[in-house]
């Protein structure tokens, strides 16, 4: 795997309020794969540099620690001090340059390239983004929208016939739990599954075995971690957990139904349901959800190109991987449902278009469904 680290970083003053940016992107498709910013305070321009740099190797390594990575920055300085060309003689460069070296150290081989600054917009855009943010007394978020991506080619129809072999994920969300039954919040607290939940997860390795599924990627939370253990018992193959896959934190409304929220909570509900980048009292935003799924299924389709990958999931992240796939507005999320135990199938193809082949499918839950009604 080839990745480029394209890092910058600035300073208003030198020294004076400074941020960094960083983004990595596939070398070979140039898909941005990860974006990284953040305000550091008072520094000088080189500092900044560094830091962007350093963070940029800390979510290339996220993506694929044995990447073979180039690293672009138009900072001469750090181009040549990384390259070991010219010596680091500065008391606040050298522990940077020592983290730097470390970070790169993990991976299969890592170069530096000058740019000039003109072909460094990405980054220097990102630090900012993140000096502007610190302003205005905000921290730096990544914009929902993607403005930096290209059109998607025809084939995103659905009708032109694919160019790659894909990255198909299916996409399982997890089996009943006490709340998916009263139907309440359920973010991040770890409750188990039912014994009616731990049957659907059995029904669904059944229905999975010899769909030729490379690896099973969970997220770390009880519910998840228990669905996935059943399938992999069902179809024997390894189980991995990814952080980014975890349900959206309800924060305060965590365990109440909608009704409840509504109730308690009714001014906070209205704009939350409103504006994406709106928390829950003490939770996460969907925008917030939305970066780090991102970033799950870009770590994906790096680690696991042109393979068959299970995804077991929650409500959330599953649409949100649908949504992005469908490049839907936000608003899609709340037009679509998912049954508990559903499995969803996306085709991910490396030249740009996806395609969503189901969703919803629960036909594999019929024979654990209680009679005459359908599984919840």
């Amino acid at each position: 795997m080839r990745l480029i680290v394209e890092a910058d970083g600035g300073s208003r003053g030198n020294p004076g309020p400074a941020g960094y940016g960083a983004a990595v992107s596939d070398a070979v498709t140039g898909q941005v794969l990860a974006e990284r910013a953040d305000a550091i305070g008072v520094a000088t321009n080189n500092v900044a540099e560094y830091r962007g740099l350093i963070a940029g190797l800390e979510a290339a390594a996220q993506l694929a620690a044995d990447a073979d990575v180039e690293v672009r920055m138009d900072s001469k300085l750090v181009v040549e001090q990384m390259s070991g060309r010219w010596k680091i003689k500065h008391p606040d460069m050298k522990p940077l340059a020592l983290q730097a070296q470390r970070l790169a150290s993990g991976f299969s081989s890592v170069r530096y390239t000058w740019i000039p600054r003109e072909r460094n917009k990405h980054a220097d855009r990102l630090a900012n983004e993140a000096m502007d943010a610190a302003a205005q007394g905000r921290t730096w978020a990544p914009s929902t929208v993607e403005e930096d991506e290209p059109d998607p080619p025809a084939a995103t129809t659905g009708w032109a016939p694919p160019t790659t072999e894909p990255t198909t994920t299916l996409l399982l969300r997890h089996g009943e739990t006490p709340y998916s039954g009263e139907r309440r919040f359920a973010g991040v607290g770890d409750i188990p599954l039912t014994d009616t939940g731990l049957a659907q997860a059995r029904a669904a390795g059944d229905a999975l075995a010899g769909r030729g599924i490379d690896v099973i990627v969970t997220s770390p939370l009880k519910r998840t971690r228990q669905t996935a253990q059943e399938v992999a018992q069902a179809i024997d193959v390894p189980v991995r957990v990814e952080e980014d896959l975890r349900e959206t934190d309800f924060g305060d409304w965590e365990g109440y139904t909608f009704a409840e929220v509504r109730e308690r909570w009714p001014a906070e509900m209205d704009a939350w349901l409103a504006d994406p980048s709106v928390a829950p009292p003490f939770g996460e935003s969907f925008a917030a959800t939305l970066q780090r799924v991102r970033t799950a299924r870009d770590k994906l389709l790096v680690r696991f190109r042109k393979q068959t990958v299970l995804v077991v999931s929650h409500v959330t992240p599953i649409k949100m991987l649908v949504r992005l796939a469908l490049d839907a507005p936000p608003s899609a999320l709340y037009r679509m449902h998912l049954d508990v135990g559903s499995l969803s199938v996306v085709d991910w193809y490396a030249d740009g278009p996806a395609v969503v082949r189901s969703l919803n499918d629960t036909h594999h839950l019929r024979a654990v469904a209680e009679p005459g009604n359908l599984v919840k």
